[in-house]
């Protein structure tokens, strides 16, 4: 697996940069792999120092402690930091003010839960204010897609539409999910 090493400089260079930009910072495939692996070589190295018996282990014992600390904090950080920034491009997308091809730099796990989140966004969206608009009593249930049996035709004539520009997800009349 190629992955950059991760230190604790360069998470603290990762936290910064993520907090001193309104876009989501770039992060390698492999992220959380290195994060892993560095939180196990650390905590190695906490045990390890535990089991020697010396005038300086105890002091080596809470260096690598208040280091792991550390490390956690950044990491509790990090992840906040990039939470909010997935949830409010989500937010922009089911409002329509941002494309899903602006959606750049996530990570796959980052990928899941943006997606999630955009689905919960526009099925509220759609059931909620579209519903008030129209001048109905709010409603989530209808907006779950119904299966069509095998051989079953719709109701209604089928058309063939192309799109010119890129659209986020939408529902359509037939209460499915389309796009992007």
């Amino acid at each position: 697996m190629a992955y950059s090493i991760i230190t604790y400089d360069k998470l603290y260079d990762i936290l910064r940069q993520e907090k001193n930009s309104t876009e989501l910072q770039l992060l390698d495939k492999e992220f959380f792999t290195g994060v892993l692996k560095y939180l196990r070589e650390k905590y190695e190295i906490l045990q390890s120092q535990k089991k020697k018996v010396s005038i300086f282990s105890s002091t080596e014992i809470i260096r690598t402690q208040k280091e792991l600390e550390g490390i956690e904090k950044i990491l509790k950080e990090l992840y906040e930091k990039r939470e909010f920034k997935i949830i409010s491009m989500a937010i922009n997308t089911s409002k329509g003010l941002l494309r899903n091809e602006n959606i750049v730099n996530l990570l796959e796990e980052e990928n899941l839960f943006y997606k999630e989140i955009l689905d919960i966004l526009i099925k509220y969206r759609f059931g909620i204010l579209q519903s008030l608009l129209k001048r109905q009593e709010p409603n989530i249930e209808y907006l779950e897609p119904k299966a069509l049996k095998k051989g079953e035709q719709a109701d209604d004539e089928t058309k063939l539409i192309r799109f010119l520009y890129a659209v986020p997800k939408f529902v359509g009349n037939d209460m499915y999910v389309y796009g992007p």
